[in-house]
């Protein structure tokens, strides 16, 4: 459980800590003004270490149609015609049959792969999935197995890559959501990794939670303040929402703080309509901004939100500008990243596929930056300024954290998965 020091700083501290806030001032935009340099992609990215792969290459299974081919000849005699027809006519039932046969047969191997693949795929992740394998392997088409899919995978890749950084090792929490089981059809639960106190990570995260269940109403009033319309039945509205979610707490102040978080939410109405959107988004805060590292963070998800649309880096970077503002502060939170919510557009397919391109995004934007500064020194002071940083980072989870606050609201959720994402300390 995270454990929170916060304290009331000195005059003489607290002109300290504003003249060494100089990169997150608010005078003038974070955009325009201070980093302006993290657009630039005219910067070289940071060469991962020689051999590492980053991004998993996609593997798949061909299958091939079996060919047949038949001959024919003439004989002297009607009788021998006959008996070539008869022949013939056997040859063909039998490779009609045989035909039926293959066809059936391959149907059946099709089946068979696309259900070894996911069962095979659920034997890689931190643990097994929070929905049963024979159900995701029942509905392997719906959006709700396919997100869970990918969760799950952007857990165990992630996870596998900081284990190798740090050589400590995540314990993994499989957690069943209790009030969901009391209801008819519903079901929810999520895996908890953490890994605390190790070479490299004072404390490192990483979520993921499947939930099914009914909206509260302080959960609907929260969506329709967004504008979402949503129509009951009886007052009813179930929903399915999933997602991971990491927050990285390094222990060198050179190495910064990373966040992400990609889910899906989906609202059954009254007429039977799915209403369902996807959101997320990966930032980054340092305690002390180094322009190459931005760039090459910057950079790595600018080339993961073009290959989908043009507008979508420009938008989604100021989007997540705004979002991490702590306004009772007049701070940011960081330099930023991208953020976006309620994405329905332009259609479930597409918008799943950049979830996806940003998700496979997270392990290359981050782990090069984390081995650049891996041996970086610092002072007492420099560890100092960290604490007071993360004291903002807590501050801003707690106050306007949509994710905390929905989560806060659902019964039966789990309280040490919510607030994960707070440093072990801070100031």
């Amino acid at each position: 459980m995270a454990t929170i020091v916060l304290y009331s700083m000195n005059r003489t501290a607290q002109t300290t800590a504003r003249l060494c806030f100089f990169p997150y001032s608010t005078r003038g935009s974070i955009v325009d003004s201070r980093i302006s340099f993290f657009h630039n992609t005219s910067v070289r990215r940071l060469t991962p270490l020689p051999g590492a792969r980053w991004v998993p290459k996609a593997t798949g299974v061909q299958f091939m149609s079996n060919g047949t081919a038949g001959k024919t000849a003439t004989g002297r005699t009607r009788r021998s015609a006959l008996l070539v027809a008869g022949a013939a006519a056997a040859v063909v039932g039998f490779v009609a049959s045989a035909s039926h046969f293959q066809r059936a047969e391959r149907a059946t191997m099709i089946t068979k792969t696309e259900e070894t693949e996911i069962s095979e795929k659920c034997k890689k992740f931190m643990s097994p999935p929070c929905t049963d394998v024979k159900v995701l392997q029942q509905k392997k088409e719906e959006m709700c197995t396919r997100m869970e899919m990918l969760i799950m995978e952007t857990q165990a890749e992630f996870c596998r890559a900081l284990e190798e950084v740090d050589g400590g090792k995540f314990k993994v929490d499989k957690w069943e959501r209790k009030e969901g089981m009391s209801l008819p059809l519903a079901r929810g639960g999520g895996i908890s990794c953490v890994l605390q106190d190790g070479k490299v990570f004072e404390k490192a995260g990483v979520n993921v939670s499947v939930v099914f269940g009914n909206l509260t109403e302080e959960a609907a009033k929260q969506m329709r303040s967004r504008g979402k319309v949503l129509r009951g039945k009886d007052g009813i509205l179930p929903f399915c929402a999933m997602g991971v979610s990491s927050v990285i707490h390094p222990k060198n102040p050179h190495i910064p703080t990373v966040h992400f978080n990609y889910r899906y939410f989906e609202i059954e109405e009254e007429d039977g309509t799915k209403q369902w959107w996807f959101g997320g988004g990966t930032d980054l805060t340092p305690t002390y901004v180094n322009k190459e590292d931005g760039a090459h963070f910057h950079n790595s998800l600018k080339e993961a939100c073009e290959k989908h649309h043009p507008k979508y880096y420009p938008d989604f970077k100021k989007w997540c500008d705004r979002y991490f503002y702590i306004r009772h502060r007049g701070e940011t939170r960081g330099i930023g990243g991208i953020f976006f919510d309620d994405l329905d557009s332009p259609s479930q397919e597409e918008a799943f596929s950049f979830v996806r391109s940003c998700a496979q995004t997270v392990v290359p934007c981050y782990l090069p930056i984390v081995y650049k500064h891996l041996d970086d020194p610092f002072s007492p002071e420099e560890k100092d300024w960290q604490q007071v940083r993360r004291g903002r980072y807590v501050e801003f989870n707690l106050v306007y954290d949509r994710g905390v606050k929905f989560g806060l609201a659902t019964p039966g959720s789990r309280i040490e998965s919510i607030l994960m994402s707070l440093p072990l300390t801070a100031k």
